[in-house]
């Protein structure tokens, strides 16, 4: 279950990254040329997805990714309301704690981190 959990929470991950940098697979509310900020949270969410995805370097690609997603959430969404419901930062509250417990647990035995190096090193999880 957590290889499955980290496969498909990076994978959902890796989809809001695309859409910001390729406009795929949909074509982001943003304007023409992205704020660096945007840009910024685009690239680690392509990066870190694909790490997470594919269980490499799983550990510090979710540190990474969680705490993107409490920064974009006291950023953006925080000052609408104190409710997540409310202000729409439910999902960055949840990919927020997922990624923590990805730090956590690691890769899990499917990771290709297992495969592409050593089983006793940090890079596999």
């Amino acid at each position: 279950m957590l290889g499955l959990l980290r496969f498909v929470v990076g994978l959902i991950f890796l989809e809001h990254g695309t859409s910001k940098l390729f406009g795929f697979p949909h074509v982001a509310s943003y304007p023409a040329h992205l704020p660096p900020l945007l840009l910024a949270a685009g690239c680690i969410e392509f990066v870190c997805g694909t790490l997470v995805c594919l269980g490499i370097l799983t550990r510090p690609a979710a540190f990474l990714a969680s705490g993107e997603m409490a920064v974009g959430y006291f950023m953006a969404h925080a000052p609408r309301s104190p409710f997540p419901v409310v202000n729409g930062g439910d999902a960055a509250i949840l990919y927020c704690f997922v990624f923590l417990y990805l730090v956590l647990a690691g890769a899990g035995r499917l990771g290709l981190g297992r495969l592409l190096f050593r089983r006793n090193t940090v890079l596999a999880d």
